[in-house]
């Protein structure tokens, strides 16, 4: 016995309602969404409503939510800094250490993976135990080193030794794992050289791998205060978050130009976790399952 196309279309619907009926289950965990939401969202609404405000209101208490008058004084004050220096500086040296790492760590990953040679093993367990040091026990010497080849409040001090990053190897070495070896193979007996090989075939299947260590590279390399403190010295060379805090005078804080120089500084990566948001969502999934 046949049913008919439209008992057929009625059972899908009250099928399709049934899965989308609101249980209590589902308003509790939508209201813990919602203010988890609301409470990493807050520090971000706090900044940039603090950057309209006049240093009197910002530091009143009881605190004022909203900005009643707002004044654009603390951008004024922002901008007659190199502020446009300083906010290319941040691009640039963002952007060319996460070019060098995608590049460098793909490379390097893609060859301890599916290359067999002496010692490979030892050099990945180096870069394991390189993950496991913090960066303020390599700087004495990596500043002594920065200092003999002149790279002192330079770009290449900045950037060269930052592109050797231990977990983009690590990363990029895991999703190498995942390529099938008879694939490569297949491209050797087509008569394919080890560059066109990497180029054509691996570096499409590592691409949600590099999206999403791109992003890694460009937001850790956006806010190394740490390191861009040691090796600048100039103000032409500073880094947005680096010049924004040497606003901060020493008996007196204005918070408001602190707050526009944050909101300044926090708006690029917002963007690009925006822009590149499915590749980064994609790569930190395809690591959750490897």
């Amino acid at each position: 016995m046949k049913t008919s196309p439209k008992i057929n279309t009625q059972v899908k619907i009250s099928r399709q309602r049934k899965k989308k009926k609101i249980t209590p289950t589902k308003i509790i965990t939508n209201v813990i969404l919602a203010l988890a939401a609301l409470f990493f969202i807050f520090p971000f609404y706090w900044i940039v409503t603090g950057a309209f405000k006049a240093q009197v209101v910002a530091t009143a208490i009881p605190p004022t939510w909203f900005p009643l008058e707002p004044i654009i004084d603390n951008w004024i004050t922002l901008l007659n800094n190199p502020v446009l220096r300083w906010t290319f500086n941040s691009f640039f040296i963002a952007s060319s250490e996460m070019i060098g790492v995608c590049l460098v760590s793909s490379l390097a990953g893609f060859v301890l993976a599916k290359k067999r040679f002496p010692g490979r093993k030892f050099i990945f367990v180096m870069f394991v135990a390189a993950m496991a040091l913090p960066k303020q026990v390599i700087l004495v010497p990596l500043f002594t080193m920065l200092a003999d080849f002149g790279w002192i409040d330079t770009y290449k001090g900045l950037i060269l030794p930052a592109i050797g990053w231990p977990f983009g190897v690590f990363l990029m070495k895991q999703f190498s794992q995942t390529i099938p070896t008879e694939l490569l193979e297949a491209a050797r007996i087509d008569g394919s050289s080890e560059i066109r090989t990497f180029i054509h075939i691996v570096l499409p299947l590592l691409k949600p791998a590099i999206g999403a260590l791109a992003i890694f590279t460009f937001m850790l390399s956006w806010n190394d205060y740490f390191s861009q403190l040691v090796i600048t010295r100039s103000t032409e060379m500073m880094t947005l978050p680096l010049g924004v805090a040497t606003m901060q005078g020493e008996y007196k804080t204005d918070y408001g130009v602190m707050m526009a120089g944050a909101t300044l500084a926090s708006v690029p990566m917002i963007v690009i976790f925006l822009l590149f948001q499915k590749s980064f969502t994609q790569g930190i999934t395809m690591g959750a399952i490897k």
